[in-house]
């Protein structure tokens, strides 16, 4: 493992952080910005100032595209210990799931049916996905709502933007904004399976006009509806910042620890109706521990008076572990002699295990905007980002250990990934009411892996000189046209590329998989009225190379996916916000989709020593894609301090993989959530506000994500199924105080 840098320990030094930005922020302004000091600043001017950073990777009202924004008041309604996936539930066409059972821990969320490995998501511009299974681990950065100004979620291809290719949506968060004045804040939740959740936010305001300090500490903590799935997580956010009237230069530092009892197996299918709670992990370490240290520095320059410049650098640190108790595990699979003992001859014994990660990614994202008159605007940016990762696996224990090294390496592995984009946007108001939009993107990939896997499997990447290599042209073209104040029309096209992940690489070996293609076209029709809102979007999303679920898992119990060459995602999404009386307000969305494998094909793994069994299928369902998605609240407000609201979840019927058979399943589940708050400003405090959340009222038993495989042997075929049980009746009750 890497040492941390001095400068490094020293913003993990809560104590001096405070006075280290402060010396870092001054002198890199006197030394190298060369900033224009200027009056103070209104929160206005600051607040356009931040917003010019996110925008270049954001959808608006003339991109022609499908997007959601979210922002600071709605999240923090909701904000009361659950992950940031749970915290989205009732945005159009999204599904969340948790490991855990209760939105604490590992979760999940699919939008149109897509999987977090296709969400790009950013933050303040910067790439948060994984860059080798391209997954997004919100469990690294527990409470992250808490410090989050906004939320975008765009969905399909959507905006060029950084990091890996949106294949289904992406989520934009941004951390940049902040109070005019300087407060405390303390956040207080307990709840059902011993939840406890308690964070502390503070800021300086702004300081002479010019400088502002923002600080968030958190801990959250949780046993989980599953049995043992417990979670201990830690995370603190801290952000100074220097404003001028047309420029500023911000840092960031962030960090998640994150301890999480294993709940990866699920529940099997004939203990749904006895033990919906089990888990199959009773080692007492069996846990993931993790860490994730990110390092952002913001800027923002006016050149001229058409021309900025948004230079961002960034770095990330992770690294940590997984432990595993193996029974009876065969030393042949770590490369390790059998045991004698005198004339009897071992070749298996109880192992305990870690697999390592130990991961740096750093780089550059940068956009340069252009605005020369009311007709044109455009902007340039782009990203260079590098990611360099070992892993390896150790054994710490065996009951008969055949090595004197307890921390015997059985595998061992280095990947370096390079990702480098480079995008141009414009928009041209060709009359007063027609808008276009075009976004052309280049981006290359360079891909290398050395070493061995888990399987002690050769996973080299031997092609092109020892990396893989990619080059992706992602064209977009929009328009935008406004019937009239509030009502308009819209239509888009767009091309994504993505390379295949380190996953599909291990499991394909030495196959090398195919990068996926999809062409997606959005059309939509947009109303914004006073007491009405009203938005209707379909899409059709065509994919070439699409990677898919076989019905196989690997080693260590991992879907494997193949390409299949013609799929695609068709809907319409319909959204509305109404007005019903002063006090009362509806908000309503539903997705109707179709979500097809044109020719899809079955491997049947059999363990008799015969060939596998094939099995083809035509015009078949993608797994978890289901047919249609709901989500309703309706907010009722007695008076000006007090809001209730009744928040409902439909999802219909998914498939486990692509086969479309009744027998491989989620059933389609219809939740109801209601949540309470009341706010009060006493003599005291500034503001004390108490809020509820009831979950799952109905006590509904329903399971939210699974998987399954099949098998030949003795000449059967056997199918198993397993699931992810999520908590019925269960509750939050928070407690915020704002000095």
């Amino acid at each position: 493992m890497k040492k941390l840098t001095t400068f490094q320990l020293s913003i993990i030094n809560y104590q001096r952080f405070d006075v280290l930005i402060r010396k870092f922020i001054i002198s890199l302004i006197i030394g190298n910005c060369s900033l224009i000091i200027v009056n103070a600043q209104d929160s206005t001017s600051i607040r356009q100032l931040n917003d010019v950073v996110v925008n270049a990777t954001r959808a608006n009202q003339k991109t022609g595209m499908a997007f959601t924004n979210v922002y600071r008041k709605d999240i923090k309604k909701v904000n009361l210990g659950q992950d940031m996936p749970f915290l989205l539930n009732q945005l159009p066409s999204v599904v969340v799931s948790s490991d855990a059972g209760a939105g604490v821990g590992y979760t999940g969320i699919r939008i149109r049916g897509t999987d977090p490995t296709r969400i790009n998501v950013t933050l303040n511009g910067v790439p948060y996905n994984d860059s080798e299974s391209q997954g997004t681990y919100w469990v690294n950065m527990p409470d992250f709502a808490s410090s989050a100004q906004s939320i975008q979620v765009q969905r399909g291809v959507g905006t060029s933007t950084n990091g890996a290719g949106a294949f289904g949506a992406s989520i934009n968060i941004n951390t940049l904004g902040y109070e005019q004045d300087a407060y405390g804040e303390t956040n207080f939740t307990v709840g059902s399976f011993n939840t406890l959740k308690t964070n502390v936010l503070a800021s300086t305001g702004l300081l002479n006009g010019h400088f502002v300090v923002d600080a968030r500490l958190s801990k959250l903590s949780s046993d989980g509806y599953i049995d043992r799935a417990s979670s201990d997580l830690k995370s603190f956010y801290v952000s100074a910042g220097y404003y001028g009237k047309y420029n500023f230069v911000r840092f960031n530092a962030f960090s998640g620890k994150e301890k999480t009892y294993q709940a990866w197996e699920g529940v099997p299918e004939s203990l749904l109706k006895t033990n919906r709670t089990f888990n199959f992990y009773t080692y007492d370490n069996q846990v993931d521990d993790y860490q994730q240290d990110h390092y952002q520095l913001i800027s923002s320059f006016k050149l001229n008076n058409n021309w900025a410049f948004n230079p961002i650098l960034h770095y990330t640190k992770g690294r940590g572990f997984y432990e595993q108790f193996k029974p009876e595990d065969k030393y042949l699979n770590y490369g390790l002699p059998n045991v004698v003992i005198g004339t009897t001859t071992l070749k298996q014994t109880d192992i305990i295990r870690r697999k390592w990660l130990n991961n740096d990614f750093y780089g550059a994202t940068y956009s340069l905007d252009y605005q020369s008159n009311k007709k044109f605007s455009a902007n340039i940016g782009g990203a260079w980002n590098k990611y360099d990762g070992d892993h390896f696996g150790e054994i710490i224990w065996a009951k008969n250990a055949s090595t004197a090294d307890l921390r015997y390496r059985w595998y061992e592995s280095n990947a370096l990934k390079t990702d480098f984009n480079i995008y141009t946007k414009g928009y041209y108001q060709m009359s007063e009411a027609l808008n276009f939009f075009a976004d052309l993107q280049y981006r290359t990939v360079d891909y290398t892996m050395k070493g061995t896997g888990d399987k002690r499997q050769d996973i080299t990447q031997k092609s092109a000189g020892g990396f893989s290599h990619y080059q992706f042209f992602n064209p977009k073209f929009g328009m935008n046209y406004q019937v009239n104040k509030n009502t308009s029309v819209y239509a888009s096209y767009a091309v994504g590329n993505k390379e295949p992940s380190r996953q599909d690489f291990v499991d394909n070996a030495p196959k090398a998989p195919l990068a996926e293609n999809l062409q997606d076209l959005e059309v939509g029709y947009r109303l914004a009225g006073t007491k009405l809102s009203f938005d209707a979007n379909f899409y059709y999303m065509n994919y070439k190379n699409q990677l898919v679920l076989t019905g196989q898992i690997n080693g260590v119990g991992e879907a494997i996916r193949v390409n299949v060459p013609k799929s695609y995602r068709a809907g319409l999404e319909l959204s509305a916000t109404v007005k019903l009386a002063e006090k009362w307000k509806l908000v309503a969305n539903t997705t109707l989709s179709q979500n097809k494998i044109k020719d899809f094909t079955e491997t049947v793994v059999n363990y008799d020593g015969d060939a596998d069994k094939i099995n083809k299928f035509a015009k078949t369902d993608i797994s978890f894609s289901p047919n249609m998605i709901s989500g309703g609240q309706i907010f009722y407000a007695p008076t000006k301090n007090v809001e209730l609201a009744l928040m409902t979840k439909y999802v219909s019927k998914q498939y486990l993989d692509n086969t479309a058979d009744d027998n491989r399943s989620l059933n389609a589940f219809f939740v109801n959530d209601i949540r309470a708050s009341y706010s009060l400003k006493p003599k005291f405090v500034k503001e004390l506000t108490f809020s509820l959340l009831v979950n799952n009222i109905f006590n509904h038993l329903y399971e939210s994500n699974g998987y399954t495989y099949s098998y030949i042997y003795d000449n059967q075929v056997t199918t198993e199924n397993f699931y992810y049980p999520q908590a019925g009746t269960n509750f939050l009750l928070a407690v915020k105080v704002r000095l």
